[in-house]
């Protein structure tokens, strides 16, 4: 796969979700801020676009029988894929890490006060994903999943009291953004997920757990920023000119 530097982040994901690790390990936003180009993320972090392609190339080359091509899904398998993966992954995980993250701050909180702001930062994204998944699971899903079966059957494309679907995937996106930022100051006070030399077993324990949630709402975000929200949009513009 030959890669251009104009190409933007968000894209080169939706192709390839490998190339995740890569942009991960230059600390390079791809799924709130998805919509920059390579050259612009390079500028910006003051490193080699070229070497960064190279990499982003040699990800590509790699054969990977488990690398799924979200691009190909019709937009209702991948809106339920979203729900039954991620929202359940949130779901589940967000009651395993509150209970780890009361406990850690009871034992470790005096010697390291920066636990309770953790807490804090998670208790308040778990409540806030919560309302967001379900405003999705009720409105902005179902009314995708019309759309796409709309389309395959040849009918009318379904009227919504929003206007557009354009204004839920606005609110939607200024939701991702706000947790990005919570997770990246979350990511900055435990100094990327490493546990201090005291740490006990569920002190390292809760660090990983908090550290696979992030990545796997990075992975969230990104197939509803990068994937999901463009195609309804297209799609509802497509049946409008059809008209």
């Amino acid at each position: 796969m030959t890669i251009s530097k104009d190409q933007h982040v968000g894209e080169l994901v939706a192709q390839d979700y490998r190339m995740a690790q890569i942009f991960k390990d230059h600390k390079i936003d791809f799924c709130c801020n998805g919509d920059r180009s390579l050259t612009a993320v390079c500028e910006k972090k003051n490193i080699s676009v070229d070497q960064l392609v190279e990499k982003l190339e040699n990800v590509s080359s790699q054969k990977d029988a488990e690398n799924i091509n979200f691009d190909v899904w019709p937009l209702d398998l991948l809106a339920d894929y979203i729900q039954k993966t991620h929202h359940r992954y949130v779901e589940k995980q967000s009651i395993v890490l509150k209970a780890y993250l009361d406990k850690l701050c009871k034992v470790h909180g005096n010697q390291h006060p920066e636990l309770h702001e953790i807490k804090s930062l998670f208790s308040d994204s778990a409540g806030e994903l919560a309302a967001h998944m379900k405003k999705e699971e009720l409105i902005l899903f179902p009314f995708i999943k019309k759309m796409n079966t709309a389309k395959d059957t040849q009918q009318a494309m379904p009227q919504a009291s929003f206007q557009t679907v354009e204004n839920p995937i606005e609110m939607m996106m200024h939701d991702h953004d706000a947790e990005g930022e919570r997770f990246r100051k979350i990511a900055e006070l435990s100094d990327d997920y490493t546990p201090p030399a005291d740490a006990c077993q569920t002190y390292r324990v809760t660090f990983s757990l908090l550290e696979e949630f992030e990545n796997d709402l990075h992975k969230h975000i990104h197939l509803e920023n990068n994937m999901l929200f463009p195609k309804a949009i297209a799609l509802e513009k497509e049946s409008l000119t059809a008209v």
